[in-house]
Order: C-alpha cells, then sequence, then structure tokens
C-alpha cells in the first residue's frame, strides 16, 4: 500500500501544541517534535477499535504488548530484550526522571553531551542532581565524541549516571556500534551507569542503521536503562505509552518504585492497543514510507539552503526529523532569531540555546513539502532582510 503525506488535516483548532500554542493562524510552526501527518492506518484502526467500548478505566497490560515490543526490536535491530526487563511508563521524559531519581541521591552528577533535547536538563534539575557536559564536538556540519574530555568527566566519583541520547537530538547523529561501544567500556571503567534516549531510533535517514545500545553486549545491557516508544515515530506522543530496559533486577525494583512514587505506572489504554498496532507489518511499512518522505524532505532543505542560503551550513542529518542549522553568520543569537522569524516572519522555530549551544536553531521537517518550501522562503526572508 501506498501512503500519502502531502495531503494531512488541519491541526488549527484541535488544541495542538504545536499549532495552537502558535498566536495566529499565519504561522507556519516547525518547532516541536512532533510530526503533521497522520499516523500509520493500521495504529488509527486499533484506536478506532478500541473507542468501541465505552469504557475508558484502569488498564491491564496484556502479553501481547511486550511480545510485540520484543518481536518488533528482534526482527527489525535485532535485539532479544528480555521479558522480565520492562518496566512501561506513560512517556519517555517520566522514565527519564525516574530513573534518576530512583538510581542517584540529590548531589551526585549526570553527565550529558550538548547539544542535547532540553528536557534532559529539567529531568537532572528536577531530581536534584547536577548536570555536567561533555560537549559534542562540531566539525565539517557534524558531531563527533570528544572522547579525552567525556573520560574526564566520567572520572569524577560524583559522576553517577551518563544520560545518552540515541539517535542523538538535535545533533542527528546515529550513533556507529564503533562509537557506542567505547562510550560503554569507559562507562563501565569509571561505574557510571547509562540512560539512553531512544525515542527516535525508528528514523533514520538511508545509509544508516540505528544500533540498541544495550544490544552490544551482556555487559552494556547490565549497567543501562533503554527508553523507548512508538511515540515519535507514528507521531502518538498524545496516547502517553513508553517502555524502559532495565535488565538488573536491583536496579529496576529501584526505578519501579520511582515509578510508583511519581504515579506515572499506569498507562493510557489508548496508547497499549497503539504500540501493538504500530509494531506490525503494516506499521512497518508505513514507517518505511514515511523515512523516504522524510529524507526527501532533508534533501529539499540542503538544495534551499545551498542554493539561497550558502553561509548558513546544514548538519549532516542521519537520524531524526529534526535540521540543526548553523546560524553564526548571521551574528545574530538563536534566541533572537526564533524571536524574529516568528513575529515578522511568521514561522516557527527552535533556537538552540534550549539546546545548550548557541549559534544553531532547529528545524522540524515532518510535514508536507510544500509547508517546509513556505517555510524555508520565509526564514529565508528572515535571513536575508
Amino acid at each position: 500500500m501506498t501512503y500519502n503525506f502531502d495531503n494531512v488535516p488541519s491541526r488549527w483548532n484541535t488544541n495542538s501544541y504545536k499549532y495552537d500554542s502558535a498566536p495566529n493562524q499565519e504561522i507556519i510552526p516547525l518547532w516541536v517534535a512532533d510530526m503533521d501527518f497522520p499516523t500509520a492506518p493500521v495504529v488509527q484502526q486499533a484506536v478506532e477499535k478500541r473507542a468501541q467500548h465505552p469504557i475508558f478505566g484502569y488498564v491491564k497490560v496484556p502479553e501481547d504488548f511486550y511480545q510485540s515490543t520484543m518481536q518488533w526490536f528482534s526482527r527489525r535491530h535485532g535485539w532479544s530484550i528480555p521479558r522480565d526487563s520492562f518496566i512501561y511508563t506513560s512517556g519517555v521524559v517520566p522514565a527519564i526522571s525516574a530513573i534518576i531519581q530512583g538510581i542517584t541521591k540529590p548531589g551526585d552528577k549526570v553527565l550529558v553531551q550538548t547539544p542535547v533535547y532540553n528536557c534532559f536538563f529539567s529531568s537532572i534539575r528536577n531530581s536534584g542532581c547536577i548536570c555536567v557536559d561533555s560537549p559534542l564536538v562540531y566539525e565539517d556540519r557534524t558531531y563527533h565524541i570528544d572522547f579525552e574530555d567525556f573520560e574526564s568527566k566520567l572520572s569524577d566519583p560524583q559522576v553517577k549516571v551518563f544520560l545518552m541520547c540515541n539517535p542523538h537530538n538535535p545533533a542527528g547523529r546515529v550513533w556507529t556500534p564503533e562509537e557506542l561501544k567505547r562510550v560503554g567500556d569507559l562507562c563501565i571503567k569509571h561505574n557510571v551507569f547509562v540512560i539512553s534516549d531512544e525515542i527516535h531510533n525508528e528514523l533514520v535517514m538511508p545509509g544508516y542503521k540505528y544500533t540498541p545500545f544495550a544490544s552490544l553486549s551482556e555487559d552494556f545491557m547490565i549497567h543501562s536503562a533503554i527508553c523507548i516508544s512508538p511515540s515519535k515515530s507514528f507521531n502518538i506522543a498524545g496516547l502517553q505509552i513508553a517502555n524502559i530496559i532495565i535488565a538488573d533486577d536491583k536496579i529496576r525494583q529501584l526505578v519501579d518504585k520511582a515509578i510508583n512514587i511519581n504515579e506515572v505506572c499506569d498507562v493510557n489504554p489508548f496508547g497499549v492497543v497503539a504500540l501493538q498496532a504500530a509494531y506490525t507489518s503494516e506499521g512497518e511499512e508505513w514507517l518505511n514510507q514515511l523515512n523516504t518522505y522524510i529524507s526527501a524532505n532533508y534533501d529539499l532543505l540542503c538544495d534551499f539552503f545551498e542554493k539561497e542560503l550558502p553561509n548558513y551550513p546544514v548538519t549532516k542529518l542521519e537520524g531524526t526529523y529534526l535540521a540543526w542549522i548553523n546560524i553564526k553568520a548571521s551574528g545574530e543569537s538563536s534566541e533572537h532569531m526564533e524571536e524574529r522569524l516568528l513575529n515578522d516572519h511568521k514561522v516557527w522555530i527552535n533556537a538552540g540555546t534550549m539546546y545548550g549551544t548557541e549559534g544553531f536553531i532547529r528545524i522540524n521537517l515532518a510535514c508536507p513539502h510544500a509547508t517546509l518550501l513556505e517555510g524555508l522562503k520565509r526564514i529565508k526572508a528572515g535571513l536575508t532582510q
């Protein structure tokens, strides 16, 4: 079956955070990581079927929920997830917060690599921990890990956790097995536990392959907590469903206690059936076509910047649907540019400062070609005025 990603329904006046947060309907929203595309039909059908039963009480998560996830990751990514390693919860951000709270104490340090997803900072801060940064190195329109600095930061005995993003938002990296092995070996060497946010795992560009961190060795599996969800890849974040994979029994018990203390132990009945529907052959075919469409949008953006805005390099995109643009040539802060593009040119992007890095903006590519092109024209107007 061929899916059409060009025609999308209007999201105005639907209580959409992405759209209805805008000051008016003239705005093109290319900001928050939320796709404009309807979810896979197989997911919508599963939700509609569940909605036919008129009672939406507490849900008992069925065995098929676990088996669907295990079979999907085994088939698609070669990762055998142990059945007893699951903790389900309402989202990846609550998962990250619960893991940090479960295995650290206030005053402990958590290592991150900037630029990185902004909720990492709040999860660390709200847990009473201290954020330590080992910045990624920007070079030749991509990022790599400064392993000398990374190990130096890991060697601090107060650093208890490394909070990783794989694939990385907003740097666009899909970490290679070699990079992940080096990261894992260093974390084990310095007795630092790894939390890996792998929510963007299905959103990978042609020529790249996502590797689950915990799939690389038994030691990595034991020394990590992996956060996964179909919410980004199938555009179902509002259904609030995610899984934490923790093989170590003691750590899993600590995290499960934190999940219950924070009251994120109950999940949405629609999220449960949506996950099971997404992780099917029909969902996989839709997802493959989605990635092809997003890749074409990335090519469109690269071509536009190369021809129309050559002084603003586009970071190479390996994964996610989030383009990361170097705007240092403008001499303008990214926060000011976000504000000016929104108010004067009616296009909403994200400032790089919210991810811990100045001189960049983030653009959401998960929209129809025509929407993206019009947004790029408005961005050009703002950058060349």
